[in-house]
């Protein structure tokens, strides 16, 4: 141990040497915690920052190891807590690192050779076949390498590289402002969860709480980015279960949000929104039409999944398939719907949320039997929930004739003070983190980790006997995005 210091947010920071980062964080793993994310940042004269970020619940804990540049090797993480392998492969192929005693893997970001050893399999009669990169009715292209005999699926591999775009390296040097636009373009589907985690880090090294008009508006826009993400998965379970007009209507659903949202902002992502410090300003659209347009949705969608959801032919594609077991996804660190669906309650706006969560007293949705339909029934409730929060938000956003407090201030100016901050969403996918350093005014560095990042190391795992009949379901039900799994 060399010491500790506070951290920006009050959470304990320990600086560690390099020889026992591994068992450090071991230890704090196996005290009730998880390994939140691990974080590594290079400096120009070759020295390599480790930081790994432990949660307990609500709290968070740093641990801080430097590798000098005469040094590249220390004892690998993974050995101990496997959710830290996909890290240290993505900083082994990045910085030249070498995590001792870690087992050879395929690599991340770098190309492979499309060579014979790859398409072939070392046992007589099994055979190893691509699916995709680019499939019909998938938004991102990925390629998944399947191992079979026949028709059960008996080993699959992600090939997500040729999605790594270098979004580490597009944060230096830019501005709050800058930042939090280059944050929105991480993933797609959680476009404002991105720019939420990478504002909150700025605004907690600037000391400010955003006026709560522009909390209340943040929610808006990441609730409605919710409803929209999970609509997709629900779409494509339609789609493979053949159940044509609930996959029409919950399609026509989807876009109802998507234009309610571009009505709201401008954007059907919500691009835009999100700035240091608060938002851009009122929504555009009326409070009324707003209002009336969501109660519409709300009754439609309610009455749509309530036969989806008690449907045999569309229960019995779904029950049993992709099973994930309570101790796998807390050893790899599964966030969001994918750990809520077996089990697992961790959910950001209920362990650290935010003043407006709080006071709305939300409460994350829970299953227990691990399959592919406790993942849908979780995503059913959240829909349920977050149209909950939405009326509770605007009936104090507006009044009879307009959003109230228009004339006030919807963001305040921010100068966040050389540090280095975490910053926290709860994404569609499950909880984004974001490590933010600032020197004189400017990002010097940061590194958003995705939900999708941790997810789709539980994607193999999830093939237990699945046959390629079920792949959609189970894909549909992870929900991953693939860019933020690329890292």
């Amino acid at each position: 141990m060399i010491g500790w210091e506070e951290g920006t947010l009050g959470e304990q920071v320990e600086y560690v040497e390099p020889a026992v980062f591994a068992d450090a964080i071991a230890e704090a793993v196996e005290e009730s915690g998880s390994l939140a994310g691990l974080f590594f940042f290079g400096d120009a004269d070759g020295q390599v920052e480790l930081r790994a970020v432990l949660a307990d619940g609500g709290d968070l804990r740093q641990l801080v190891a430097v590798l000098p540049p005469t040094s590249r090797r220390y004892p690998a993480v993974g050995r101990l807590v496997e959710a830290a392998v996909r890290y240290e492969r993505l900083a082994t192929e990045r910085f030249g690192i070498e995590p001792e005693g870690l087992p050879p893997q395929r690599p991340l970001a770098r190309p492979t050779l499309r060579d014979g050893e790859r398409r072939s399999a070392p046992v007589p009669g099994l055979f190893a076949l691509p699916y995709g990169p680019v499939r019909s009715g998938v938004f991102e292209s990925v390629e998944w390498v399947l191992s079979t005999r026949g028709e059960e699926i008996l080993g699959l591999f992600p090939e997500v590289r040729p999605k790594r775009r270098g979004i580490e390296q597009a944060f230096e040097g830019r501005s709050p402002e800058e930042a939090v636009v280059v944050a929105e373009r991480v993933e797609g589907t959680a476009c404002i969860a991105e720019a939420l985690a990478m504002a909150g880090a700025l605004e907690r090294l600037s000391g400010i709480e955003v006026p709560r008009p522009a909390a209340l508006a943040r929610l808006v826009h990441a609730e409605l980015e919710r409803i929209a993400t999970h609509l997709s998965s629900m779409v494509r379970h339609c789609e493979g279960a053949g159940q044509a007009v609930a996959q029409a209507r919950l399609a026509t659903h989807r876009e109802t949000v998507l234009r309610l949202r571009a009505a709201l902002c401008g954007h059907r992502f919500g691009r835009g929104v999100v700035v240091p410090g608060g938002v851009t300003g009122p929504p555009m659209a009326s409070p009324r039409d707003v209002q009336k347009t969501l109660e519409r949705l709300e009754d439609a969608l309610s009455a749509d999944l309530d036969l989806l959801m008690t449907t045999p032919s569309f229960l019995d594609r779904l029950r049993g398939t992709g099973l994930l077991h309570l101790d796998e996804v807390v050893t790899l660190g599964a966030l969001g719907p994918v750990a809520r669906g077996s089990g697992v309650s961790d959910d950001v706006r209920h362990n650290r949320p935010t003043k407006c969560y709080e006071e709305l007293g939300f409460r994350p949705a829970v299953a227990s039997e691990g399959d592919a339909l406790a993942r849908q029934q979780v995503r059913v409730e959240e829909v349920r929930e977050s149209f909950r929060l939405l009326r509770a938000v605007l009936a104090e956003l507006a009044d009879g004739s307009g959003w109230q407090w228009a004339t006030r201030p919807w963001r305040v100016p921010l100068s966040p003070r050389d540090g280095t901050a975490l910053g926290w969403a709860e994404s569609p996918q499950g909880e984004v983190l974001t490590m933010v350093e600032v020197q004189g005014g400017r990002v010097r560095r940061a590194a958003p980790r995705p939900a999708s990042f941790h997810n789709v190391d539980l994607f193999p795992a999830a093939f237990k006997g699945d046959i390629f009949t079920d792949f959609v379901f189970i894909e549909a039900s992870f929900g991953l995005s693939i860019a933020g799994a690329a890292g």
